[in-house]
């Protein structure tokens, strides 16, 4: 069963639509997959997860967005990865959040406190961006800067 539609005003007329449509599950082996010298398969199936419900744990609050540019990629961050967005979670020091600077969207670290909030790029090229008027929240700033949620998961496509 699906998740009614969630829209996200970005402001500028603009919005997000985020719906979770299908609840598939896909089955899990029983052994993990060494990274280094193979060892010898093992031949059954632990069970099956269905990757919403692994990766979204408040859907009504989730949202998903691709990622443009490099400016996070000292974080495993890249271009043309899904995020995973949760507005329920309280953004605090050190996450990775997504935030709205001048009506915009960007994908930046959390850093300082309440009061005083830098968006700090992982990519040396990216200036960090000053957040003084956000509370502790992530609230506050008017239209112009605020904390959209915190990035829980990344999702990469290794086939590009």
């Amino acid at each position: 069963m699906s998740e009614p539609p969630m829209w996200l005003s970005l402001g500028h007329g603009k919005a997000w639509h985020a719906v979770v449509k299908s609840k598939r599950e896909t089955p899990v082996l029983a052994s993990a997959v060494r990274a280094g010298f193979p060892s010898p398969a093992e031949d059954y199936i632990e069970g099956s997860l269905d990757l919403n419900r692994h990766l979204i744990r408040h859907p009504a609050a989730t949202f998903i967005v691709r990622v443009e540019g490099e400016s996070m990629t000292g974080a495993g961050i890249f271009p043309g990865d899904l995020l995973v967005v949760d507005r329920s979670v309280e953004p605090h020091d050190g996450h990775v959040v997504i935030a709205v600077v001048e009506g915009e969207l960007t994908v930046k670290r959390l850093k300082g406190r309440a009061g005083a909030w830098r968006l700090v790029a992982e990519h040396p090229d990216f200036p960090p961006i000053l957040m003084p008027s956000l509370d502790a929240s992530g609230e506050g700033g008017g239209e112009t800067s605020a904390i959209w949620g915190v990035v829980t998961n990344a999702v990469r496509n290794l086939m590009m």
